[in-house]
């Protein structure tokens, strides 16, 4: 049992220190490695008196633990948001975690994910301390021995370093951890510096001191409808498992806006973020900053920025609302955004069942906005923020189309709730997740482009955009953050005021078209829709 226990313990503490920190680095080759760290302690722990050796060893144990969930959060954070986490930004996020597992999973799904997660911190802490302080006794007791060894696994990772040897990729030497705490090191200071960065760059607003009769003069008149449509990425149009089906349906798309007289100019935009974080996205495209964390989006929604939806407020002429079927509780930032009106998930008159995260299919989001705003006889021009849910991970089940005239109060969407694939269906390979996800796409694509049709007018400018790319799995680890972004209209005056932006004809930008960051859509949109010299 003691030898058994002894191996147990090496074992464990071996996994700890080459565990990588990111998903498609977690293959069998990834742990045959020798950790520099492990042989760094072992040697300090020998040369550590006997009164403050297990001391040391507690605390080696306890520090190796922490990396090993640090390495953890990174897992996770890689898995959803291609990227790291960030130890000073990123605590936030954890709790947008908790409610996600809440609407997809119940309250009990929630309370036993959390309870799961801080048994196995707890657990990790202590395996790791214990399995050193065994360790650390084994070694004083046999210390001849124990130098011997070190010094021959010491000699061993010089040889490795040497002769440059690597396993899948990685070097057999290991300096994993070390790597990573001098990595985050760096990103803490960063982030630290982060808030004073902001303040600076927040402070200058081209368009805080403009006339309001200045504002959007190309526009008067016209509904102007900004859409987000949740995980619409570049690799829906490129991927090769999804570039045929989604092609297929923004040509057809194209073509049958054509017939109605609409024509369309598309882009790409590059945004903060991947696979999640949406609103990060969407307040960077409306308010001219980077927001690419939540310390920027409150640091933002505190203060008085001028934004695209806030400067159709500020001129008079338009009514502002917001659809946005996602928010299911108090949501005090609409009143930045300068939103006359919310439509949140309780107010859209839905009470059909909810698909996976999405509260409210698009279609019936639409048609909502259409029953309760743009369908309205007599009233004035409208603007308005519509973020489309139906694409948001994980993708299962999809709704699909019906007919606008039987939406009713969602109840329709029962039975095709009941034929949709579930989670663990889906989530089954990858291939499998980016079918589903194309549907979603296709789905949303349909929904907006339907609507745009049966219910558009001369009058009528819709401006669409993904916010993000989707999460890693359907990326295959694309490190773009492109996203396409594309104005419709049906007066051919609207389109001329961006005809030197490059953009390309129809719903589908060219490879090649302009990648811009996203922050630069506010100035130039209202630029371009703004006072025009010689006119």
């Amino acid at each position: 049992m003691a030898i058994g226990t002894t191996v147990l313990a090496v074992a464990l503490l071996l996994v700890a220190l080459v565990l990588p920190d990111q998903p498609d680095h977690l293959t069998p080759k990834a742990f045959v490695r020798l950790p520099a760290e492990g042989i760094l302690l072992a040697a300090l722990l020998l040369a550590l008196p006997a009164r403050v050796r297990r001391a040391g060893a507690v605390a080696g144990g306890g520090l190796i633990g922490l990396l090993v969930l640090l390495k953890c959060l990174d897992l996770g954070f890689y898995s959803v948001l291609y990227r790291p986490f960030d130890l000073v930004l990123d605590w936030g996020l954890l709790g947008n975690a908790a409610d996600y597992l809440r609407e997809t999973s119940g309250r009990t799904g929630e309370l036993a994910t959390i309870a799961g997660a801080v048994l196995l911190a707890v657990a990790v802490l202590v395996l790791t301390t214990g399995a050193t302080v065994r360790l650390t006794t084994l070694m004083a007791r046999h210390r001849a021995r124990s130098v011997r060894g070190t010094l021959a696994l010491g000699t061993a990772w010089v040889t490795c370093v040497v002769l440059g040897l690597h396993s899948a990729g990685q070097p057999v030497a290991a300096t994993l951890d070390a790597d990573l705490l001098g990595d985050r090191a760096h990103q803490v200071r960063a982030s630290l510096a982060d808030a004073r960065i902001f303040r600076r760059q927040a402070a200058v607003d081209a368009f805080a001191h403009t006339p309001a009769d200045r504002l959007l003069t190309g526009l008067r008149g016209k509904d102007v409808l900004f859409t987000f449509v949740e995980s619409y990425g570049r690799s829906a149009i490129e991927d090769p498992a999804m570039a045929p089906r989604i092609d297929a349906v923004l040509k057809e798309s194209t073509a049958s806006l054509k017939a109605a007289g609409f024509q369309a100019r598309s882009g790409w935009l590059r945004s903060p973020v991947t696979g999640g974080g949406s609103w990060l996205a969407h307040s960077t495209f409306l308010s001219g900053l980077w927001i690419s964390n939540q310390q920027r989006f409150r640091s933002l929604t505190s203060s008085d920025r001028t934004t695209l939806t806030s400067s159709f407020r500020r001129t008079g002429a338009w009514r502002t609302v917001g659809v946005v079927p996602g928010v299911l509780v108090a949501w005090p930032e609409g009143r930045f955004f300068g939103l006359d009106h919310i439509y949140d998930g309780h107010h859209l008159g839905y009470h059909g069942p909810d698909f996976g995260w999405s509260q409210v299919p698009d279609q019936f989001a639409l048609e909502t906005f259409r029953r309760e705003e743009f369908g309205k006889a007599g009233r004035g021009p409208l603007m308005a923020e519509i973020i489309l849910t139906s694409s948001h991970y994980p993708w299962a089940p999809v709704p699909r189309m019906t007919d606008w005239a039987k939406l009713g109060d969602g109840s329709v969407f029962q039975q095709i709730r009941r034929e949709g694939k579930s989670q663990e269906e889906v989530w089954k390979s990858p291939e499998s997740v980016r079918a589903e996800y194309r549907a979603s796409i296709e789905y949303s694509l349909h929904s907006l482009v339907g609507f745009l049709q049966r219910y558009g007018d001369k009058n009528t400018v819709l401006v669409f955009l993904g916010d993000h790319q989707p999460v890693p799995t359907v990326t295959a680890n694309s490190p773009r953050k492109d996203v396409p972004v594309t104005i419709v209209a049906h007066d051919p005056k609207v389109l001329d005021r961006i005809s030197g932006w490059g953009w390309t004809e129809g719903l589908k930008p060219a490879p090649d078209a302009p990648i811009w960051p996203m922050d630069v859509f506010r100035d130039r949109f209202l630029t371009a829709y703004g006072p025009q010299p010689g006119r």
